[in-house]
């Protein structure tokens, strides 16, 4: 680090530092954020963030050896491949496909988990009142909290389409579970404060950044090497976990504040982003779709949890259906007694046979014994504004009864959250359970094995993991096709396009690390070309395994002929075992061929002298002299 950069560090860092201390200084609250989060959180910290971080990271650096190589960690055993390799499915949601990818999610996870877990709280019950071990505050923070991310990655892993890689599905999560709590505190935090955060690590790691504009190779658009569904199926999880939570304390948010949060959030983290692969790079994004089927959902999930629990259907419609279906089976809340009345069994907010809210409601309920292990929550600060109390029917009438019914608008909401979630983890499970076969495709000779895999590189092949779904039901035609260099395993279930052609074409050569728990390997795949005038490259492509520096050859495209003709002949570049040669056709069809000569040198043949200068090869008749091919240069 050069000494200029390190004062600029300083200077962040310092920066910072000021202004924090100004802000505090300006504050006139009279209670300290440290009092704040000592209500929720043991000794006022976040310890289950902590131990998840520490956690991911872990796994990042011992596991996938991102320790010994940080940039370039060992990823492909790693992905949620199939039900039948349990070691991808276990690590994936923990995994993380490069340093970029690991240090964007802990950053989501800095700002997302915090909140959520002071949501939770560490403390369930009035302080020393409970004995249960599980609602020990230091048992929930090291242990409980932890755990539950642990089981909220493993759904990632198990539900999600294709082979996934990285923690964003639990960060989605932890925004999906804060929302219903703090709506506003969250969408600043996870869309404003998170940009905050990474510019910020940004300038500590780069303060001075010098960028040069070049090439680059073809990519796909940002939305297509995104996991929307992973995403969409972690925020569900955390949402539905975190209406059940706050269900049972008697808490609802405003519905505006978490309406408007829930489609600010999902817009600006492209959840509508719907796409399909086409194969070769193609790749079909329906924004339209994609959009109104957020809007519609921020609707539902906003009535999961703030909408009344009045019967959903009227009383004279009730009284007409059967008994089974509704018509008298659960108490009619629509005519429960006021709160306080006698002889009734719909209880009030404030009795005690629900969650306790105050001390003094423990007194109302007839088993005082039961009540004095029920739940006590103590100051809730930060709650955007919303009431923290069982807010009122919206309908107008009573407080709503703390009974949940399936048949009452929120619960009707509730079960179409549940529905959504079904429909967005479904499709995963038959995919899941694909099974690669060696179906003997594969040349041995032209392809490296490593272990138990194997690295080839093929074209216009058919993409092995696409083609388990039924793409006409898509409305798209045909077979979804890969070209690259490909990772395959029947034993670990893995069939991956690991490099595509067009990466290769452009930077002339790549690594594959494949690997495993303790080991890695690299593969390097070569590629050089020569293009005639006029026409498309004519190549081959070689690869090299870890434990030979002998290359082997692995693809040899097709000839490519000049758009030219010397002295009426045709001219060609043809790729032949590892060698490049020069086709001369006549007119009457039979060739002649001639090895493309060395820098600086020359051959002849049919009367043509062909002359090669600094990386082309030109061709002289009489005093004619033309370009004829040039060598293939790559980025």
């Amino acid at each position: 680090m050069e000494p200029l950069e390190g004062a600029l560090i300083l200077v962040v860092v310092l920066a910072v530092a000021l202004s924090i201390a100004i802000v505090r200084r300006l504050d006139g609250s009279p209670r300290r954020w440290r009092d704040v989060l000592r209500e929720r959180l043991y000794l006022g910290v976040p310890w289950g963030t902590l131990v998840t971080i520490a956690f991911v990271l872990s796994v990042y650096l011992f596991v996938q050896d991102g320790i010994s190589a940080f940039r370039d960690p060992v990823v492909v055993p790693y992905r949620a491949w199939s039900y039948l390799y349990p070691l991808g499915m276990a690590t994936a949601a923990f995994s993380h496909a490069s340093s970029g990818h690991l240090i964007g999610n802990l950053v989501g996870t800095v700002i997302a988990a915090p909140i959520a877990e002071y949501a939770w709280g560490h403390y369930p019950r009035e302080r020393g009142g409970s004995r249960r071990w599980l609602d020990r505050p230091r048992v929930r923070a090291f242990v409980v909290f932890p755990l539950a991310v642990v089981g909220v990655g493993l759904a990632t892993s198990l539900f999600a389409l294709g082979p996934v890689i990285g923690f964003s599905g639990v960060v989605f999560a932890f925004a999906g579970f804060a929302i219903v709590r703090y709506p506003i505190v969250t969408l600043v935090a996870t869309v404003g404060l998170q940009s905050v955060a990474i510019t910020l690590y940004n300038a500590l790691r780069t303060p001075i950044l010098e960028y040069v504009a070049r090439p680059r190779p073809p990519s796909p658009p940002g939305w297509a090497t995104t996991a929307i569904q992973g995403h969409a199926l972690g925020f569900l999880v955390g949402f539905l976990l975190a209406a059940a939570v706050f269900h049972r304390r008697g808490y609802r948010p405003d519905p505006f504040r978490l309406w408007i949060a829930v489609v600010i959030y999902a817009f600006s983290k492209s959840l509508w982003a719907i796409y399909w692969f086409r194969g070769e790079g193609t790749y079909v994004l329906f924004r339209g779709p994609g959009v109104a089927i957020v809007l519609t959902l921020a609707v539902v999930v906003t009535l999961a949890v703030t909408a009344s629990d009045r019967p959903l259907l009227p009383e004279g419609v009730r009284q007409r259906l059967p008994r089974r279906l509704g018509g008298g089976e659960l108490p009619d809340t629509a005519g429960a007694a006021p709160s306080g009345s006698a002889g009734t069994e719909t209880e009030s907010p404030a009795s005690a046979g629900t969650v306790a809210d105050s001390p003094a409601s423990a007194g109302t309920d007839a088993n005082a014994e039961e009540s004095a292990t029920e739940f006590e929550w103590v100051g809730d600060a930060g709650t955007d504004g919303a009431d923290t109390s069982r807010r009122s029917d919206p309908d107008g009438g009573e407080p709503a009864p703390d009974r949940f019914s399936w048949r009452s608008r929120r619960g009707a909401a509730f079960v179409s959250v549940l529905l959504v979630l079904a429909l967005v983890a479904g499709p995963a499970v038959p995919l899941n359970v694909f099974v690669v076969e060696d179906d003997g495709a594969l040349d041995p000779e032209r392809s490296v094995v490593v272990g138990d895999y194997t690295v080839s590189y093929d074209e216009g092949v058919e993409n092995r993991m696409v083609s388990v779904v039924n793409v006409s039901a898509f409305g798209e035609q045909g077979t979804v096709t890969a070209s690259g260099v490909i990772v395959s395993s029947p034993e670990r279930q893995i069939w991956q396009q690991a490099v595509s052609a067009n990466r290769l074409a452009f930077s002339g050569d790549v690594e594959v690390v494949v690997g495993g728990p303790g080991w890695r390997e690299t593969v390097v795949a070569e590629r050089e070309g020569w293009t005639p005038v006029g026409n498309e490259t004519a190549y081959q492509v070689w690869l090299s395994g870890p434990d030979t520096e002998d290359r082997g050859l692995a693809y040899v495209s097709d000839p490519s002929r000049a758009d030219l003709r010397i002295d009426s002949h045709n001219v060609s570049v043809v790729p032949a075992d590892g060698e490049f040669l020069l086709e001369l056709e006549e007119p009457g069809g039979s060739t002649t061929d001639v090895e493309i000569p060395a820098e600086n040198e020359s051959v002849t043949a049919e009367g043509i002298e062909f002359e090669r200068t600094d990386g082309t090869v030109y061709a002289s008749i009489d005093d004619t002299r033309m370009q004829v091919a040039e060598i293939e240069e790559y980025d």
